[in-house]
């Protein structure tokens, strides 16, 4: 009799997680278990009033809830063994991990665990926002699960902070559900969304301040005024709200209380070209591994690395050391992190994602044993995806590095 109560234990039902549980039945893994702390599949799109999710994955537009529904009834299509209601609350050695649900705590084991939990938005506290502590500061995910989930609007004249796609989001929803933003803020010089992404805000007729920051919230019972530091000079506007959007981190504590650890730039945890971890047991997919992309991107992602894992089931883990991926400042983190030697699985990445810190014009460039293999010249933006292809002697170099050479 078999000692694992799964061929493989998925944690984590958004979209990358079901992609990968259902690709993995597809290739005929064995019993695939997904675990989801949440009442439904489908992540954090369950609580998305907007669209467009679901084009290059099911061929058409889906709303967010709609399209979480839609996940839910591909994995069971797919004979997933979903549960719901279930927290993963530690990676044990050996593929196991302690679960607690309605039924107590119990402790599932299986050939092999893939982590999806995703990504969130930077709350206040680890902001280190000072002033009153009124009701009103919640972040665009909040907002979104009291709209979705309990038809409340928590403001009507909010000051929205930051300016990444998800802010654009966090306009659209105010605007459909009878708030209109009093302005949105930038620390930064620039917009972090695109254009023309980013002129949406004052196309809406929203004020857009970029290089401006909060320095002080204003409220007893709830937010009455926020100070703002706009181009250096002070000023306060009147508004009932503070919205705070992106800045996600991945959400990796089980890595982070497991032996396995977190990687220091990109939060989440180091992975290889195949989506395995340093314990060769555990694989992780989607935003878990950067923040943060969007839920097709994730789903892709997951799909990609839930193929390499079903070609793993059965093998005895490989005993081969990994090589990390190393760069040079402002790059902010490199995914996959880690490279072993070629072994006879479909790679899921088949590019290098990188992400700058801040705004930087020179030359980025990729070495391979200190020999130069690749290279771009430009303007590199913070928090967008770069990517560079993974040559194809990378996995068997001993050094691979990212080389910037900045410009003034």
């Amino acid at each position: 009799m078999s000692p694992f109560d799964a061929d493989v234990i998925v944690i984590g039902g958004g979209p990358s997680g079901v992609a990968a549980a259902i690709e993995m039945r597809k290739r005929g893994a064995g019993r695939v278990t997904l675990l989801d702390r949440e009442p439904a599949l489908g992540g954090a799109t369950r609580h998305c009033s907007h669209s467009p999710f679901g084009m290059l994955e099911f061929g058409r537009v889906y709303f967010g809830a709609a399209y979480g529904r839609k996940l839910e009834r591909e994995a069971a299509t797919a004979g997933v063994d979903i549960r719901t209601g279930h927290s993963v609350v530690r990676l044990e050695e050996g593929g196991a991990v302690t679960v607690t649900s309605g039924r107590g705590v119990e402790t599932l084991r299986a050939s092999r665990i893939l982590v999806t939990t995703g990504a969130r938005e930077k709350p206040r506290s680890a902001r280190l926002l000072s002033g009153d502590r009124p009701i009103g500061v919640v972040t665009t995910g909040t907002l979104q699960a009291y709209i979705a989930f309990h038809g409340l609007v928590p403001f009507r004249r909010p000051l929205i902070v930051g300016s990444e796609l998800v802010s654009l989001s966090a306009v659209l929803t105010c605007l459909t559900h009878g708030a209109r933003p009093v302005a949105m803020i930038e620390p930064r010089s620039h917009a972090l969304a695109r254009a023309p992404l980013n002129w949406f805000p004052t196309l809406v007729g929203v004020p857009f301040h970029r290089s401006t920051d909060i320095v002080d919230i204003i409220g007893r019972d709830r937010v009455e005024a926020v100070t703002i530091r706009r181009n250096g000079e002070l000023e306060t506007l009147a508004c009932d709200g503070v919205l705070l959007t992106g800045q996600f981190t991945p959400e990796s504590a089980l890595f982070l209380q497991s032996s396995i650890g977190v990687d220091t730039g990109s939060d989440g945890p180091a992975v290889d070209q195949y989506g395995r971890a340093r314990d060769p047991l555990h694989f992780a997919a989607g935003n878990v591994l950067r923040a943060v992309e969007t839920g097709g991107w994730a789903y892709r992602e997951g799909r990609a690395i839930g193929r390499s894992l079903a070609a793993d089931i059965g093998r005895d883990p490989e005993a081969v050391q990994p090589v990390a991926v190393s760069f040079d400042d402002p790059v902010k983190l490199v995914v996959p992190n880690i490279l072993r030697r070629a072994a006879s699985l479909p790679a899921a990445f088949r590019d290098f994602q990188l992400r700058f810190l801040r705004r930087a014009k020179g030359r980025l460039s990729l070495e391979l044993e200190g020999r130069e293999v690749w290279h771009a010249s430009g303007t590199w933006m913070p928090e967008r995806r770069v990517l560079v292809p993974i040559p194809a002697a990378a996995p068997q170099a001993q050094h691979v590095h990212f080389r910037f050479r900045e410009e003034s």
